[in-house]
Protein backbone atom coordinates (compact mmCIF):
# COMPACT_ATOMS: atom_id res chain seq x y z
CA UNK A 1 0.00 0.00 0.00
CA UNK A 2 1.42 3.38 -1.00
CA UNK A 3 1.92 6.18 1.50
CA UNK A 4 -0.79 8.27 -0.20
CA UNK A 5 -3.37 5.48 0.05
CA UNK A 6 -2.43 4.88 3.66
CA UNK A 7 -2.84 8.58 4.41
CA UNK A 8 -6.29 8.69 2.79
CA UNK A 9 -7.35 5.58 4.71
CA UNK A 10 -6.24 7.13 8.00
CA UNK A 11 -8.12 10.39 7.58
CA UNK A 12 -11.29 8.71 6.23
CA UNK A 13 -11.26 6.23 9.10
CA UNK A 14 -10.83 9.10 11.55
CA UNK A 15 -13.79 10.93 10.00
CA UNK A 16 -15.99 7.83 10.14
CA UNK A 17 -15.14 7.14 13.81
CA UNK A 18 -16.22 10.68 14.72
CA UNK A 19 -18.99 10.96 12.19
CA UNK A 20 -21.43 12.78 14.49
CA UNK A 21 -19.05 15.71 14.95
CA UNK A 22 -17.85 15.60 11.37
CA UNK A 23 -21.40 15.64 10.02
CA UNK A 24 -21.96 18.88 11.93
CA UNK A 25 -18.78 20.35 10.44
CA UNK A 26 -19.72 19.09 6.97
CA UNK A 27 -23.19 20.63 7.24
CA UNK A 28 -21.66 23.95 8.30
CA UNK A 29 -19.28 23.90 5.35
CA UNK A 30 -22.03 22.85 2.94
CA UNK A 31 -24.35 25.61 4.17
CA UNK A 32 -21.54 28.15 3.89
CA UNK A 33 -20.68 26.92 0.39
CA UNK A 34 -24.37 27.04 -0.59
CA UNK A 35 -24.69 30.67 0.50
CA UNK A 36 -21.34 31.50 -1.12
CA UNK A 37 -22.23 29.87 -4.44
CA UNK A 38 -25.76 31.26 -4.48
CA UNK A 39 -24.86 34.82 -3.53
CA UNK A 40 -21.87 34.99 -5.89
CA UNK A 41 -24.12 33.78 -8.70
CA UNK A 42 -26.66 36.44 -7.80
CA UNK A 43 -23.86 39.03 -7.40
CA UNK A 44 -22.71 38.61 -10.99
CA UNK A 45 -26.24 38.26 -12.35
CA UNK A 46 -27.61 41.33 -10.56
CA UNK A 47 -26.51 43.81 -13.29
CA UNK A 48 -28.48 41.88 -15.92
CA UNK A 49 -31.48 41.39 -13.65
CA UNK A 50 -31.51 45.00 -12.46
CA UNK A 51 -31.02 46.25 -16.00
CA UNK A 52 -34.06 44.28 -17.13
CA UNK A 53 -36.11 45.67 -14.23
CA UNK A 54 -35.05 49.27 -14.84
CA UNK A 55 -35.90 49.01 -18.52
CA UNK A 56 -39.52 49.00 -17.31
CA UNK A 57 -39.01 52.63 -16.26
CA UNK A 58 -38.36 53.81 -19.80
CA UNK A 59 -35.50 54.70 -22.11
CA UNK A 60 -32.05 55.34 -20.67
CA UNK A 61 -30.48 57.12 -23.67
CA UNK A 62 -31.70 59.81 -26.06
CA UNK A 63 -30.52 61.21 -29.39
CA UNK A 64 -31.01 64.89 -30.19
CA UNK A 65 -30.16 67.03 -33.20
CA UNK A 66 -26.73 68.60 -33.06
CA UNK A 67 -26.83 71.63 -35.33
CA UNK A 68 -29.41 71.66 -38.11
CA UNK A 69 -32.58 69.76 -37.23
CA UNK A 70 -33.12 69.06 -40.93
CA UNK A 71 -30.18 66.64 -40.85
CA UNK A 72 -31.56 64.68 -37.91
CA UNK A 73 -33.56 61.81 -39.39
CA UNK A 74 -33.79 58.02 -39.28
CA UNK A 75 -30.64 57.66 -41.41
CA UNK A 76 -28.56 59.53 -38.83
CA UNK A 77 -30.26 57.65 -36.00
CA UNK A 78 -29.45 54.31 -37.64
CA UNK A 79 -25.86 55.39 -38.14
CA UNK A 80 -25.63 56.28 -34.44
CA UNK A 81 -27.25 53.01 -33.40
CA UNK A 82 -24.61 51.07 -35.37
CA UNK A 83 -22.08 52.07 -32.68
CA UNK A 84 -24.07 50.19 -30.03
CA UNK A 85 -23.65 46.44 -29.56
CA UNK A 86 -26.76 44.86 -31.06
CA UNK A 87 -26.98 42.40 -28.16
CA UNK A 88 -27.40 45.34 -25.75
CA UNK A 89 -29.91 47.30 -27.82
CA UNK A 90 -33.52 46.61 -26.85
CA UNK A 91 -35.36 49.28 -28.81
CA UNK A 92 -35.18 52.63 -30.63
CA UNK A 93 -38.20 54.94 -30.80
CA UNK A 94 -38.17 58.10 -32.97
CA UNK A 95 -40.40 61.08 -32.20
CA UNK A 96 -41.48 64.08 -34.26
CA UNK A 97 -43.63 66.81 -32.74
CA UNK A 98 -46.03 69.09 -34.65
CA UNK A 99 -48.86 71.38 -33.58
CA UNK A 100 -52.24 70.33 -35.03
CA UNK A 101 -55.81 71.38 -34.37
CA UNK A 102 -58.38 69.05 -32.84
CA UNK A 103 -61.85 70.38 -32.07
CA UNK A 104 -60.47 73.85 -32.87
CA UNK A 105 -57.91 73.48 -30.09
CA UNK A 106 -54.11 73.61 -30.74
CA UNK A 107 -52.66 70.25 -29.75
CA UNK A 108 -49.11 68.91 -29.87
CA UNK A 109 -49.10 65.66 -31.85
CA UNK A 110 -46.19 63.22 -31.59
CA UNK A 111 -45.46 60.95 -34.52
CA UNK A 112 -43.71 57.73 -33.54
CA UNK A 113 -43.31 54.02 -34.14
CA UNK A 114 -45.94 52.42 -31.93
CA UNK A 115 -44.28 48.99 -31.81
CA UNK A 116 -40.94 50.46 -30.74
CA UNK A 117 -42.67 52.68 -28.19
CA UNK A 118 -44.05 49.58 -26.48
CA UNK A 119 -40.46 48.40 -25.96
CA UNK A 120 -38.87 51.66 -24.80
CA UNK A 121 -41.88 52.80 -22.74
CA UNK A 122 -43.29 49.65 -21.09
CA UNK A 123 -44.48 51.73 -18.13
CA UNK A 124 -47.16 53.41 -20.27
CA UNK A 125 -50.60 52.40 -19.03
CA UNK A 126 -53.15 52.25 -21.82
CA UNK A 127 -56.88 52.38 -21.18
CA UNK A 128 -57.95 50.56 -24.31
CA UNK A 129 -55.30 49.27 -26.67
CA UNK A 130 -52.25 50.35 -28.63
CA UNK A 131 -52.94 51.62 -32.17
CA UNK A 132 -52.74 48.68 -34.57
CA UNK A 133 -53.24 50.46 -37.88
CA UNK A 134 -52.99 53.86 -39.53
CA UNK A 135 -55.41 56.61 -38.50
CA UNK A 136 -55.52 55.28 -34.90
CA UNK A 137 -54.07 57.37 -32.08
CA UNK A 138 -53.27 57.38 -28.37
CA UNK A 139 -54.52 60.42 -26.49
CA UNK A 140 -52.93 61.52 -23.24
CA UNK A 141 -55.32 61.50 -20.30
CA UNK A 142 -55.09 65.26 -19.68
CA UNK A 143 -55.55 66.00 -23.36
CA UNK A 144 -58.50 63.60 -23.57
CA UNK A 145 -60.20 65.42 -20.68
CA UNK A 146 -59.53 68.79 -22.33
CA UNK A 147 -60.90 67.71 -25.70
CA UNK A 148 -63.69 65.55 -24.34
CA UNK A 149 -62.41 62.40 -26.04
CA UNK A 150 -62.67 58.79 -24.93
CA UNK A 151 -61.76 55.38 -26.29
CA UNK A 152 -63.48 54.67 -29.61
CA UNK A 153 -64.22 58.33 -30.46
CA UNK A 154 -63.38 59.70 -33.90
CA UNK A 155 -62.29 63.23 -34.84
CA UNK A 156 -60.86 65.14 -37.79
CA UNK A 157 -57.39 66.68 -37.93
CA UNK A 158 -56.90 69.39 -40.62
CA UNK A 159 -53.71 69.45 -42.62
CA UNK A 160 -50.95 71.59 -41.11
CA UNK A 161 -49.50 72.59 -44.48
CA UNK A 162 -51.81 73.55 -47.31
CA UNK A 163 -49.84 74.63 -50.37
CA UNK A 164 -52.82 74.39 -52.71
CA UNK A 165 -55.57 76.99 -51.99
CA UNK A 166 -58.14 74.54 -53.27
CA UNK A 167 -57.13 72.04 -50.59
CA UNK A 168 -59.34 73.82 -48.08
CA UNK A 169 -62.09 71.56 -49.41
CA UNK A 170 -60.13 68.65 -47.97
CA UNK A 171 -61.04 68.61 -44.30
CA UNK A 172 -57.94 66.62 -43.31
CA UNK A 173 -57.66 63.14 -41.84
CA UNK A 174 -60.22 61.31 -39.73
CA UNK A 175 -58.64 59.72 -36.67
CA UNK A 176 -59.92 57.21 -34.13
CA UNK A 177 -58.94 57.01 -30.45
CA UNK A 178 -57.74 53.47 -29.77
CA UNK A 179 -56.64 54.16 -26.21
CA UNK A 180 -56.11 56.74 -23.47
CA UNK A 181 -52.55 57.11 -22.16
CA UNK A 182 -52.25 57.34 -18.37
CA UNK A 183 -48.71 57.83 -16.99
CA UNK A 184 -49.06 60.58 -14.42
CA UNK A 185 -46.40 62.54 -16.34
CA UNK A 186 -45.96 64.94 -19.22
CA UNK A 187 -46.85 62.20 -21.73
CA UNK A 188 -50.51 62.87 -20.93
CA UNK A 189 -50.26 66.27 -22.68
CA UNK A 190 -49.79 64.80 -26.17
CA UNK A 191 -51.61 62.93 -28.89
CA UNK A 192 -49.55 60.04 -30.26
CA UNK A 193 -50.02 58.87 -33.83
CA UNK A 194 -48.15 56.82 -36.40
CA UNK A 195 -45.24 58.63 -38.01
CA UNK A 196 -46.77 58.17 -41.47
CA UNK A 197 -49.98 59.90 -40.37
CA UNK A 198 -48.08 62.87 -38.94
CA UNK A 199 -45.97 63.17 -42.08
CA UNK A 200 -49.16 63.21 -44.15
CA UNK A 201 -50.56 66.00 -41.99
CA UNK A 202 -47.45 68.15 -41.63
CA UNK A 203 -45.48 67.35 -44.74
CA UNK A 204 -43.61 64.28 -45.89
CA UNK A 205 -40.25 65.35 -44.48
CA UNK A 206 -38.26 62.76 -42.54
CA UNK A 207 -37.22 65.22 -39.85
CA UNK A 208 -37.09 63.98 -36.26
CA UNK A 209 -36.98 65.86 -32.96
CA UNK A 210 -35.71 63.12 -30.66
CA UNK A 211 -35.04 59.39 -30.54
CA UNK A 212 -35.33 57.38 -27.31
CA UNK A 213 -33.28 54.22 -26.79
CA UNK A 214 -33.47 51.39 -24.31
CA UNK A 215 -29.99 49.87 -23.90
CA UNK A 216 -29.17 47.02 -21.53
CA UNK A 217 -25.73 48.04 -20.28
CA UNK A 218 -23.96 49.36 -17.18
CA UNK A 219 -23.64 53.11 -16.66
CA UNK A 220 -19.95 53.20 -17.68
CA UNK A 221 -20.71 51.32 -20.90
CA UNK A 222 -23.64 53.64 -21.63
CA UNK A 223 -21.38 56.67 -21.16
CA UNK A 224 -18.85 55.17 -23.57
CA UNK A 225 -21.58 54.62 -26.18
CA UNK A 226 -22.83 58.20 -25.79
CA UNK A 227 -19.34 59.71 -26.11
CA UNK A 228 -18.51 57.60 -29.16
CA UNK A 229 -21.74 58.51 -30.94
CA UNK A 230 -21.43 62.23 -30.16
CA UNK A 231 -17.86 62.25 -31.54
CA UNK A 232 -18.27 60.08 -34.62
CA UNK A 233 -21.80 60.75 -35.89
CA UNK A 234 -22.43 64.17 -37.44
CA UNK A 235 -25.61 65.91 -36.41
CA UNK A 236 -26.39 63.61 -33.46
CA UNK A 237 -25.92 64.35 -29.77
CA UNK A 238 -26.25 61.31 -27.50
CA UNK A 239 -26.94 61.69 -23.78
CA UNK A 240 -28.10 59.54 -20.89
CA UNK A 241 -31.39 59.80 -19.04
CA UNK A 242 -29.83 60.43 -15.65
CA UNK A 243 -32.93 59.76 -13.56
CA UNK A 244 -32.83 56.17 -14.87
CA UNK A 245 -29.11 55.44 -15.21
CA UNK A 246 -28.08 57.01 -11.89
CA UNK A 247 -30.87 55.27 -9.98
CA UNK A 248 -29.90 51.98 -11.57
CA UNK A 249 -26.22 52.46 -10.70
CA UNK A 250 -27.00 53.45 -7.09
CA UNK A 251 -29.33 50.53 -6.44
CA UNK A 252 -26.93 48.12 -8.15
CA UNK A 253 -23.95 49.18 -6.02
CA UNK A 254 -25.95 48.91 -2.79
CA UNK A 255 -27.27 45.44 -3.66
CA UNK A 256 -23.82 44.18 -4.61
CA UNK A 257 -22.36 45.61 -1.40
CA UNK A 258 -25.09 43.89 0.62
CA UNK A 259 -24.45 40.56 -1.10
CA UNK A 260 -20.70 40.89 -0.50
CA UNK A 261 -21.15 41.65 3.22
CA UNK A 262 -23.57 38.76 3.74
CA UNK A 263 -21.17 36.38 1.96
CA UNK A 264 -18.22 37.44 4.14
CA UNK A 265 -20.29 37.08 7.33
CA UNK A 266 -21.46 33.58 6.33
CA UNK A 267 -17.88 32.48 5.58
CA UNK A 268 -16.70 33.79 8.97
CA UNK A 269 -19.49 31.91 10.75
CA UNK A 270 -18.60 28.76 8.81
CA UNK A 271 -14.97 29.15 9.85
CA UNK A 272 -15.95 29.53 13.50
CA UNK A 273 -18.17 26.43 13.40
CA UNK A 274 -15.46 24.30 11.78
CA UNK A 275 -12.84 25.61 14.19
CA UNK A 276 -15.01 24.69 17.21
CA UNK A 277 -15.64 21.21 15.82
CA UNK A 278 -11.95 20.55 15.12
CA UNK A 279 -11.00 21.92 18.56
CA UNK A 280 -13.36 19.40 20.16
CA UNK A 281 -11.85 16.62 18.03
CA UNK A 282 -8.34 17.57 19.17
CA UNK A 283 -9.49 17.56 22.80
CA UNK A 284 -10.95 14.06 22.36
CA UNK A 285 -7.74 12.78 20.78
CA UNK A 286 -5.26 14.26 23.26
CA UNK A 287 -4.15 10.83 24.52
CA UNK A 288 -3.91 9.48 20.97
CA UNK A 289 -1.76 12.44 19.91
CA UNK A 290 0.41 12.13 23.01
CA UNK A 291 0.93 8.40 22.39
CA UNK A 292 1.87 8.98 18.74
CA UNK A 293 4.38 11.63 19.76
CA UNK A 294 5.83 9.31 22.40
CA UNK A 295 6.24 6.62 19.73
CA UNK A 296 8.14 9.03 17.49
CA UNK A 297 5.47 10.56 15.22
CA UNK A 298 6.59 13.87 13.81
CA UNK A 299 4.67 17.11 14.27
CA UNK A 300 4.49 17.43 10.50
CA UNK A 301 2.73 14.07 10.18
CA UNK A 302 0.16 14.96 12.83
CA UNK A 303 -0.42 18.37 11.25
CA UNK A 304 -1.05 16.84 7.85
CA UNK A 305 -3.46 14.30 9.29
CA UNK A 306 -5.65 16.96 10.92
CA UNK A 307 -5.35 19.30 7.96
CA UNK A 308 -6.17 16.41 5.64
CA UNK A 309 -9.39 15.71 7.53
CA UNK A 310 -10.39 19.38 7.41
CA UNK A 311 -9.50 19.85 3.76
CA UNK A 312 -11.37 16.71 2.76
CA UNK A 313 -14.45 18.00 4.58
CA UNK A 314 -13.99 21.35 2.85
CA UNK A 315 -13.82 19.76 -0.60
CA UNK A 316 -16.92 17.61 -0.05
CA UNK A 317 -18.88 20.46 1.53
CA UNK A 318 -17.87 22.81 -1.30
CA UNK A 319 -19.00 20.31 -3.93
CA UNK A 320 -22.37 19.82 -2.24
CA UNK A 321 -22.80 23.54 -1.68
CA UNK A 322 -22.07 24.40 -5.32
CA UNK A 323 -25.16 22.60 -6.57
CA UNK A 324 -27.41 23.67 -3.70
CA UNK A 325 -26.12 27.22 -4.20
CA UNK A 326 -27.28 27.26 -7.81
CA UNK A 327 -30.70 26.00 -6.72
CA UNK A 328 -30.81 28.75 -4.08
CA UNK A 329 -29.82 31.42 -6.64
CA UNK A 330 -32.39 30.12 -9.11
CA UNK A 331 -35.12 30.28 -6.45
CA UNK A 332 -34.20 33.86 -5.49
CA UNK A 333 -33.94 34.98 -9.11
CA UNK A 334 -37.34 33.58 -10.09
CA UNK A 335 -39.22 34.84 -7.03
CA UNK A 336 -37.52 38.25 -6.81
CA UNK A 337 -36.67 39.19 -10.40
CA UNK A 338 -39.10 36.94 -12.26
CA UNK A 339 -36.47 35.35 -14.53
CA UNK A 340 -34.14 32.37 -14.40
CA UNK A 341 -30.34 32.25 -14.44
CA UNK A 342 -27.87 29.92 -16.11
CA UNK A 343 -25.40 27.68 -14.31
CA UNK A 344 -21.86 29.06 -14.23
CA UNK A 345 -19.42 26.11 -14.54
CA UNK A 346 -16.48 28.22 -13.36
CA UNK A 347 -18.24 28.75 -10.05
CA UNK A 348 -17.94 25.04 -9.18
CA UNK A 349 -14.13 24.94 -8.75
CA UNK A 350 -14.13 28.43 -7.21
CA UNK A 351 -16.62 27.38 -4.51
CA UNK A 352 -14.70 24.19 -3.76
CA UNK A 353 -11.38 26.05 -3.52
CA UNK A 354 -12.83 28.77 -1.26
CA UNK A 355 -14.43 26.12 0.97
CA UNK A 356 -11.11 24.28 1.26
CA UNK A 357 -9.26 27.51 2.08
CA UNK A 358 -11.82 28.53 4.70
CA UNK A 359 -11.72 25.08 6.29
CA UNK A 360 -7.92 25.09 6.23
CA UNK A 361 -7.82 28.43 8.02
CA UNK A 362 -10.35 27.17 10.57
CA UNK A 363 -8.12 24.17 11.32
CA UNK A 364 -4.99 26.23 12.04
CA UNK A 365 -5.77 26.96 15.69
CA UNK A 366 -6.90 23.40 16.59
CA UNK A 367 -3.80 21.98 14.90
CA UNK A 368 -1.62 24.41 16.84
CA UNK A 369 -3.26 23.18 20.04
CA UNK A 370 -2.46 19.62 19.00
CA UNK A 371 1.21 20.53 18.62
CA UNK A 372 1.30 21.93 22.15
CA UNK A 373 0.30 18.60 23.69
CA UNK A 374 3.04 17.24 25.97
CA UNK A 375 3.15 13.39 25.83
CA UNK A 376 4.53 13.18 29.41
CA UNK A 377 1.60 15.12 30.86
CA UNK A 378 -1.07 13.44 28.77
CA UNK A 379 0.17 9.86 29.36
CA UNK A 380 1.01 10.34 33.04
CA UNK A 381 -0.40 7.46 35.00
CA UNK A 382 -1.11 5.30 31.93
Amino acid sequence: MTRRKMFMRMITASLVRRRSRMVVALLAIAVGATILSGLVTIYYDIPRQMGAQFRNYGANMIFLALGSEADFNMDSVNEAVSHIDSSNLLGVTPFRYETVRIHEQPVVAAGTDMKSAQVTSPYWHIEGQWPDSDKEVLVGKKMAELLGLKEGDSFNVPFVVQEDPDSVLNLGIDMKVSGILDTGGSEEDYVYMHMADLEELAGATERLDVAELSVSAAQDELKAYAETISEKVDGVSASLVKRVTQSESTVLKKLQALVFIVTVVVLILTMICVANTMTAVVAERRKEIGLRKALGASDKGIIWEFMGEGLLLGGIGGLIGSFFGFAFAQFVSIHVFGSSITFQPLLLPVTIIVSIVVTGLACLMPVRNAMDIDPALVLKGE
